[in-house]
């Protein structure tokens, strides 16, 4: 989904953001998912050492939002605004190496925007589900 240019505009205006602190990476390809590494190091770790459950729901809500991003095509006059964000963990992350999110378009409206998204730890599995809704805010005319 996230073509290479798109991924390091996103990169390059996370500099000094939480998402920077975070280290995400976004990952370019041309089918219809957005996705995102994240290393799994003291920024994002609770005190068991896992992933904390807030680092799963951040990277969900940044993920949706740079797909909503892709899906108006970049019009940086319009401002994309995560309204509502839930998540079910399923499973404990390991405690080092990566993850990956994966985020898919449910509904894609000219205002809304609603997507799941899936974490996974570099086996696959299957470790938090998040759903994402998105605002579209467009200049008024």
């Amino acid at each position: 989904m996230l073509t290479p240019a798109e991924c390091d505009l996103m990169h390059r205006s996370m500099h000094g953001t939480m998402v920077e602190n975070m280290q995400l990476r976004f990952l370019p390809s041309d089918d219809d998912v957005a996705r995102v590494e994240m290393p799994i190091t003291d920024r994002v770790r609770q005190y068991r050492g896992v992933v904390h459950g807030g680092a799963y729901l951040a990277l969900a809500e940044t993920l949706a939002g740079a797909g909503s991003l892709h899906v108006i095509h970049f019009d940086m006059t319009a401002s994309v605004c995560g309204t509502e964000v839930s998540g079910t963990h399923l499973a404990m992350s390991p405690s080092e190496g990566k993850i990956l999110g994966e985020a898919r378009l449910l509904h894609a409206g000219r205002s809304t925007h609603v997507w799941e998204v899936r974490i996974l730890d570099e086996q696959g599995t299957l470790l938090s589900v998040e759903r994402v809704t998105n605002r579209i805010l467009w200049p008024k005319a």
